[in-house]
């Protein structure tokens, strides 16, 4: 009797403690080549003997650290480097690097002591991981600086997002004589899928459905990442283990068995029928055989495009920004306001936007980003508008990068009278225009919407975000000041996806994050406004893969930018 309570309470365990972010996806790794061109020759007798090593920044300061170097490739002037460096990779994240050149003439590996012989410096690069991502085929050029008057030739950074585990199966399992688990009925049956770690150890990757009051379930098939499944490894032990489900939660274990990614890619026969056995229930009873059989019906792969696949196959992201100019911010000259042009600090408004546009801005090729305001009255005669841009340009409304936005926004400030009342439906439509003419995937649309206040159109609101959501378009929402933002919540659509006259919104495409839950009271704005950029961009990458796999797009490889002819052959290692 004490043995089954314990085997319930192991059972209750291991299935109710389901942690969603344990069991999450590692962040993509990209792989990192490094080749250099025209470097300064800085040895008397032979060429230069380059090394370059890559130093990151942290999120909370701005120190560098070393992260990796590459070899050292003797005598030349262009090398092509083999050693790879490998970053985990997050959209949502402003991830800077510097790339720092040596020529390397002494067997010591402290490099601190080749900037103080001048010949050895041979030059840095800064840029940010999505820099090199968002560019045509994810390579970068930029020109080698740090030593003044000189030309320093140019360093080429490549990305390529590691390969394995990109592969996505779908399955379908069956079950025959189970045991009887409940008293005046069936069993409840569903399973549980565990990758192991090389620890030892499993890790929950899938459940599946509870099928009712059966002993001889059929599941709903499936689909799974590979990497979640068996990270890549496809001898890796996959467990499996089956209960009965009870309303109380106090599941009822039935038995287990084990398999292999590369067991299950050999589908449906009798290689994949798998006996269920209960080890505890074997010990104790000579003649126990199995607590019944589960049997794969189905199997299939296919390959996952991510979202680097739709970049790198040149997807354009294109981001519009759109600032609440209602009455409720207050007088743009006094201090209280919202508004408020601080010579000394940037306010809520100019923050969120410079946090997000920062990152976004990366991975459109011309940097030039639509800017527009709402509830606001403009000039010469006083008329309410709630679509007007910022530069003033009906024509053109289109900034250059974030200094540009920023620059109209304030110019804005001086011309236009706060009015109101708050309504986003015209900007969401605005937007959605553009994205309605190219849904073939090449474009892709974010709008940041800043506000500080109620919204006054919710249902026209509610109605643009679902039509919307059948566009190749996402949308970001950020609450400034200390308003009540309940229907901004209603919006985002994570715990009840939003609908309108009974239609329900295709895809979850709307963001909503309170600006005052990302004030750092220690006044360390840059952590603040990381935090806040990595929160609101975190959904971008599903929400378009989601609407690319709507829609059956499909990534188009594009071809090297650049051959071997095309620059100077580098000297052999």
């Amino acid at each position: 009797m004490e043995g089954d309570v314990m085997d319930k309470l192991e059972a209750m365990a291991t299935v109710c403690d389901f942690d969603p972010i344990a069991g999450s996806i590692p962040a993509t790794k990209v792989e990192i080549t490094v080749s250099c061109r025209n470097l300064l020759d800085r040895d008397t007798f032979s060429k230069s003997d380059p090394l370059v090593v890559l130093y990151t920044q942290g999120v909370e300061c701005k120190q560098w650290r070393e992260f990796g170097r590459t070899e050292v490739i003797d005598n030349t002037l262009n090398p092509d480097f083999v050693r790879k460096y490998i970053l985990d990779y997050f959209f949502e994240e402003k991830q800077n690097l510097r790339f720092d050149v040596y020529d390397i003439d002494s067997k010591s590996p402290d490099l601190a002591k080749h900037p103080t012989e001048a010949n050895d410096f041979l030059g840095q690069v800064f840029c940010t991981l999505g820099e090199i991502v968002g560019s045509p085929a994810s390579r970068l050029e930029k020109p080698l600086g740090g030593i003044p008057g000189k030309k320093c030739g140019s360093v080429i950074l490549s990305a390529e997002e590691l390969g394995n585990c990109r592969d996505c199966a779908t399955m379908q399992f069956c079950a025959n004589k189970l045991d009887k688990k409940d008293f005046f009925g069936k069993s409840d049956p569903f399973m549980v899928f565990y990758r192991s770690n090389e620890d030892g150890t499993f890790t929950i990757c899938h459940k599946t459905e509870v099928v009712k009051n059966t002993l001889n379930p059929v599941w709903q098939a499936f689909s799974i990442p590979v990497r979640a499944l068996c990270n890549g490894d496809y001898d890796r032990t996959i467990k499996v283990e089956v209960y009965d489900w009870d309303r109380d939660g106090s599941h009822d274990f039935i038995g287990d068995f084990t398999t292999s990614y590369k067991e299950l890619c050999r589908g449906q026969n009798q290689l994949n029928v798998y006996e269920v056995v209960n080890a505890k229930k074997k010990i104790k009873k000579k003649r126990y055989i199995n607590s019944g059989t589960v049997s794969l019906l189905s199997f299939s792969v296919e390959s996952e495009y991510t979202f680097l696949d739709y970049i790198k196959g040149g997807t354009q992201i294109h981001f519009t920004v759109a600032i609440d100019f209602t009455a409720s911010n207050g007088n743009p000259s006094q201090s209280t306001s919202l508004h408020y042009m601080n010579p000394y600090q940037m306010n809520a408004y100019a923050m969120a936007l410079q946090a997000v546009g920062e990152i976004i801005q990366d991975y459109d090729s011309d940097k030039m980003f639509p800017a527009l305001g709402f509830g606001a009255k403009l000039p010469p005669d006083g008329r309410v508008s709630h679509e007007f841009p910022l530069n003033g340009n009906i024509e053109n409304p289109y900034c250059n990068g974030m200094k540009g936005i920023l620059e109209a926004y304030h110019q804005s400030l001086k011309t236009v009278q706060l009015y109101g009342p708050t309504n986003f439906a015209p900007v969401v439509n605005h937007v959605a225009r553009y994205a309605a003419a190219v849904q073939d995937g090449s474009q892709y649309f974010v709008l940041l919407i800043i506000t500080d206040g109620v919204i006054s159109d919710m249902a026209q609101t509610k109605e643009a975000i679902v039509n919307a959501a059948k566009l190749p378009m996402s949308i970001i929402i950020v609450g400034v000041g200390q308003a009540e933002f309940d229907a901004m919540v209603e919006l985002d659509g994570d715990d009840i996806r939003i609908s309108s006259r009974g239609k329900l919104a295709e895809r979850d495409i709307v963001q909503f994050v309170p600006f005052r839950d990302y004030m750092d009271r220690t006044g360390n704005h840059v952590l603040s406004m990381a935090r806040l950029a990595k929160d609101v961009l975190a959904e971008i990458p599903d929400q378009l893969i989601s609407y690319m796999k709507s829609r059956g797009i499909k990534s188009c490889p594009v071809p090297p930018a650049y051959s071997s002819s095309d620059h100077p052959q580098s000297s052999p290692i």
